[in-house]
């Protein structure tokens, strides 16, 4: 399999630009997709802030299952990192995402008071990958439209500071991917989900990929919505049967298979087929 290389060079100025800031942050919150909570993580950022407080934070919980979810905060906590599941649409978030950064911060702040500094406000900055969310969240918290939200991944280009409260301090950054994906499975779980855009694999390998998943895991689910069965090792009928059954049809009376494939792709997105859960979560906890 070939490595998938694609880096922006907006991507290689936001990261240069974080790893110049973060010496001015107190705590990093890292957005990670609740349904694939590994395969969204970008390693980079375990580097750059190797030194901060870190919450991850599992957005889109929602669209999970609760079990596998659990699992995945679990397997964070283990490893010493703070984790929760969160509806970046919440107010209660706000909270959630406060009051857990001021635990982080308690041993730093106890050393400042001890000095004889006064209480100050929590420097934070939110990174993850392309449309992982964080639009949405500093929107939530900031009680405004603060930053662009969209569907389509790369939307936020440049680095923002954000009051949300006297005692804390927000600063978003664009969607960071890392360099190259050296596992293409990891990429076609991406690319499924919306975070790669849309030209950057070929939507059939994308589709087919989604197919045979649910074929494993959900599929009444996919009967429900089609009508269908998705069939794992004939995906050419599986799109067939989905092309017949809802009209997708060429001159002639041929299956248009981009549509089709277009059809899967977005109601994989929109969670057509229930809570999914991408990533197989360690049994280590």
């Amino acid at each position: 399999m070939r490595t998938i290389q694609w880096y922006p060079g907006h991507m290689a100025k936001a990261k240069r630009e974080i790893a110049a800031r973060l010496k001015h942050i107190d705590v990093v919150i890292e957005l990670l997709d609740a349904r694939a909570p590994f395969s969204s993580k970008n390693p980079d950022f375990d580097a750059l802030s190797k030194n901060k407080k870190r919450l991850v934070l599992l957005v889109k919980a929602d669209l999970a299952p609760d079990d596998d979810m659990h699992a995945a905060l679990r397997h964070y906590e283990a490893k010493n990192t703070k984790a929760l599941a969160i509806n970046a649409k919440s107010r209660t978030t706000i909270k959630k995402i406060i009051h857990a950064s001021r635990l982080l911060m308690e041993d730093v702040f106890a050393k400042e008071a001890a000095r004889g500094r006064r209480p100050r406000a929590i420097r934070a900055v939110v990174v993850g990958i392309p449309n992982v969310g964080k639009s949405t969240l500093i929107n939530t918290m900031a009680g405004r439209r603060s930053a662009p939200v969209g569907n389509v991944p790369g939307i936020t280009r440049s680095m923002q500071n954000i009051r949300v409260r006297d005692d804390f301090e927000l600063q978003d950054t664009p969607g960071i991917l890392w360099p190259r994906f050296e596992a293409r499975e990891i990429a076609l779980k991406l690319a499924l989900l919306g975070t790669i855009k849309d030209h950057l694999l070929p939507l059939h390998d994308v589709a087919a990929f989604g197919i045979r998943h649910l074929a494993a895991t959900a599929p009444g689910a996919f009967i429900e919505r089609y009508g269908v069965e998705a069939d794992a090792d004939d995906i050419a009928a599986t799109l067939e049967g989905i092309g017949r059954r809802f009209g997708a049809l060429q001159r002639g009376g041929e299956i248009d298979v981009d549509r089709v494939v277009d059809l899967f792709i977005h109601d994989f997105r929109d969670a057509r087929f229930g809570k999914v859960m991408l990533d197989e979560v360690p049994d280590d906890v």
